[in-house]
């Protein structure tokens, strides 16, 4: 196979960026995730990659449920707190004020708004596990241009 080539044109995937928040009784957790699509219109489904070594995705398969959260296109700062590899669990959301949603999961006061989601399916391969999440309750702010990472000069994936 041509490496530079996968590479290159693995990134010409368009992505979108968003936090993932997850909860575990009082531990909150969240990272920037942008491999994620819709998956069906009904039941309304999102999917979405996870690295299978973070923190968060221990929590996702323990508690089978996360939040999605919608950055708006001026938010690259926020999305980078939430991308840094960190120690402890929680420290990102000081940096970040949310309330928790219908399900008890963290929804970004300063967001576009955020979904909560229950995984109904998960498929381990590879680095990632991919979720497969039913959007179970949403939660809309303020409409807005979402942030995509093709728009912040970073490279995720290839």
């Amino acid at each position: 196979m041509d490496l530079e080539a996968k590479k290159v044109l693995l990134r010409k995937i368009p992505h979108g960026l968003f936090i993932c928040g997850v909860r575990d009784g009082d531990s909150v957790n969240g990272f920037t995730a942008s491999w994620v699509t819709q998956g069906s219109f009904e039941p309304p489904l999102v999917v979405i990659a996870v690295r299978a070594d973070g923190s968060s995705h221990e929590i996702i398969q323990k508690t089978k449920c996360f939040s999605l959260n919608v950055l708006r296109s001026d938010q690259k700062d926020l999305a980078a707190v939430f991308f840094k590899p960190q120690q402890a669990l929680g420290g990102r959301f000081e940096a970040a004020p949310f309330t928790l949603g219908e399900y008890g999961l963290p929804i970004l006061d300063d967001s576009i708004g955020g979904i909560e989601c229950q995984v109904i399916g998960d498929v381990k391969s590879g680095d990632h596990t991919i979720f497969v999440g039913k959007v179970n309750s949403a939660k809309l702010h303020q409409d807005g241009e979402a942030l995509n990472l093709s728009t912040t000069g970073w490279n995720y994936g290839g």
